[in-house]
């Protein structure tokens, strides 16, 4: 069984959504999360194998939860469920780590089928974020990187520290941390665990 929880504000919607996880043999429903802070706690607790998750809620919101989830020991997928269409708005979640990504108005076919998906390590977008996307390849929309700031990026998602990084490329330690800086700017990544995710989904890391 895929154990599955739920994070949105609106209860209807929460209800709804539960009503049609159980009605899939292959899926339970473990929990459910009315905002981000609450999600953090029932993670912990439940450790689902996959999250539906809206993006505006109070206290917390969902870019929020994946922000302090990179830098944990969880191996659940996320999927967001969200009204917003905007390309920029959708990439930034894709980066910052969610496996799919669906407008509140998919089937309820299309998100049992993403769920298993998700769950088997693929990743699942509708076709309307399908077609968001598709106007500008992803990897297209993002800042380009120096091949220093690649360079960095490679050795980041290796384990090495600052320290490692200036000796092996003959720099100082504050050469590096502006490269550092440089690439959480460009890339809109505040966290370690965010560029070592990232370089792991480019290639980067190879």
């Amino acid at each position: 069984m895929i154990r599955v929880m739920l994070v949105d504000d609106h209860p209807l919607f929460r209800e709804g959504i539960g009503a049609r996880l159980e009605m899939s043999d292959e899926i339970i429903l473990v929990g459910e999360a009315e905002n981000g802070k609450q999600a953090i706690e029932k993670l912990k607790e439940l450790k689902p194998d996959v999250v539906l998750m809206d993006i505006n809620m109070p206290e917390m919101n969902g870019m929020d939860v994946l922000e302090v989830v990179t830098e944990m020991d969880f191996d659940t997928k996320f999927i967001i469920l969200s009204m917003h269409d905007d390309k920029e708005y959708i990439v930034r979640v894709i980066r910052m780590g969610a496996d799919g990504y669906m407008l509140k108005d998919v089937s309820g076919d299309e998100m049992i089928s993403a769920i298993k998906e998700v769950y088997g390590g693929e990743k699942h977008f509708s076709q309307e974020v399908a077609s968001i996307l598709a106007q500008q390849d992803i990897d297209k929309s993002e800042c380009k990187l120096t091949n220093r700031e690649q360079l960095i990026l490679r050795l980041i998602s290796l384990g090495y520290s600052n320290k490692q990084i200036a000796q092996e490329l003959n720099n100082s330690v504050r050469t590096v941390e502006t490269h550092k800086r440089n690439l959480t700017r460009k890339l809109d990544i505040n966290t370690t665990s965010g560029l070592v995710r990232y370089a792991i989904e480019h290639g980067i890391d190879k």
